[in-house]
C-alpha cells in the first residue's frame, strides 16, 4: 500500500508494475532455436499456398481494375489510362443492359426451379427407401460431368431433325433457334446440371434437423405438410440462403451452356447472349481488354449490391438456432 494516496491512484500504480513485470519476462522469453526452426518451416509449408493468392487471385483483380481504365494498344498490346472513359461508353451501351437482363432472365427462371426440385429431392431421398444411395448418385452425376460434355449432348437431344426431345415429343421443335424458347433451353440445362449440387447440400442440412422435433410434430397432430413447413423449412433456412445467394452469383455468371449450346449466328443468339459473353467477347475476340474489363467490373457491382441486399435480409427469415 502506497502511504497518503487516494485508493484508485494506488491502484493504478500497481496495475502499472505489473504490466512492467509482464513486459520484463515476456522480454526474456526468448526464441529457442528448435522453435525458430518450426517457424520457419510452417512458413515453408505456407508459401505456395501465399504466392499462389497473391499470382492467381490477387494480382488479376488489381490487374482488372487498372485495365477498366485504360485504353488496350494496337494488337492488344499496351495500355493507356483514360480515365472514366470506359464506364462513360458502358452506360451508353445498349448491349451490355440487353445481355445483363438476358442474365437476369436466365436466374430469375432457373433459380426457383433449381431449389424447389433439389428441395424436394432431398426430402425424399432423406427418407429410409430402397436403393437411396443410387438414386443420390444419379441425382449427383451431373455436377461431376465435364461442362463440355454436357453442352454436346444437350445440343443432340435438341437438335430440330434426329433429337432425342422431338422424337419423344413426336414434334419438330426449334429449341435452340427459336428465340422465343431458346433461353427455356438453356434454363432445362442448368437446372438439370445444377439440382444435384444442391440436393446434396440440402440432404445434409436435413440429416442435421434432429428427429425429436417431428416427434413431437406428430404427437401434437401436425401434418407432414404442417411439419415441412414449420420445422424443416425454419431449420434449413441457412442452407437455402447459401444456395440461393450462391445460385444467383452463378447464373449471373452464366457462360460455358449458351456458348457451347447455341451457334452464335443463330437468330436466337441475342436472346440468350450473357453479359460475361460480352466481357469475354471484347477481352479475348476484339482485343478490347479495357471495356472487357469496365464490363466485369460493372458486374461485380451489381453482385456485390445484390449480396448486400441479401445479407440486410437474412435476419428476417433465416433461422440459426
Amino acid at each position: 500500500m502506497i502511504p497518503n494516496c487516494p485508493e484508485g491512484t494506488t491502484f493504478r500504480a500497481e496495475s502499472n508494475i505489473m504490466r512492467k513485470e509482464e513486459l520484463l519476462l515476456k522480454k526474456k522469453k526468448k526464441m529457442t532455436p528448435k522453435a525458430k526452426r518450426e517457424a520457419i518451416w510452417g512458413f515453408v509449408f505456407i508459401a505456395p499456398t501465399i504466392i499462389g493468392l497473391l499470382i492467381l487471385n490477387y494480382y488479376p483483380i488489381i490487374d482488372t481494375v487498372w485495365q477498366s481504365f485504360c485504353k488496350t494498344g494496337d494488337f492488344g498490346i499496351g495500355n493507356t489510362f483514360i480515365g472514366l472513359n470506359n464506364y462513360i461508353k458502358l452506360i451508353h451501351d445498349s448491349e451490355v443492359f440487353s445481355t445483363l437482363w438476358n442474365s437476369f432472365k436466365y436466374a430469375i427462371l432457373s433459380l426457383p426451379l433449381t431449389v424447389s426440385i433439389s428441395l424436394v429431392l432431398a426430402v425424399l431421398l432423406n427418407r429410409k427407401m430402397r436403393g437411396r444411395g443410387l438414386y443420390r448418385t444419379v441425382y449427383f452425376l451431373p455436377m461431376v460431368c465435364a461442362p463440355a460434355a454436357i453442352a454436346m449432348v444437350w445440343r443432340w437431344m435438341f437438335n430440330q431433325d434426329y433429337g432425342l426431345l422431338n422424337h419423344i415429343f413426336n414434334a419438330k421443335i426449334s429449341w435452340v433457334t427459336d428465340p422465343t424458347i431458346a433461353l427455356i433451353a438453356i434454363v432445362i440445362v442448368g437446372v438439370w446440371s445444377a439440382i444435384g449440387y444442391d440436393m446434396i447440400l440440402l440432404l445434409g442440412g436435413l440429416q442435421d434437423i434432429p428427429k425429436d422435433y417431428y416427434e413431437a410434430a406428430s404427437i401434437d397432430g401436425s401434418s407432414g405438410v404442417h411439419a415441412f413447413f414449420r420445422i424443416t423449412i425454419p431449420l434449413l433456412s441457412p442452407m437455402l440462403f447459401f444456395i440461393i445467394q450462391t445460385g444467383i452469383m452463378g447464373a449471373l455468371q452464366l457462360f460455358d451452356l449458351p456458348f457451347m449450346i447455341m451457334d452464335q449466328s443463330s437468330r436466337a443468339w441475342p436472346k440468350v447472349k450473357t453479359i460475361t459473353y460480352l466481357f469475354y467477347e471484347y477481352a479475348f475476340e476484339k482485343s478490347n481488354r479495357g471495356y472487357g474489363a469496365a464490363i466485369i467490373m460493372f458486374l461485380i457491382l451489381i453482385i456485390s449490391v445484390i449480396t448486400f441486399i441479401l445479407q440486410k435480409t437474412e435476419k428476417k427469415w433465416v433461422h440459426y438456432d
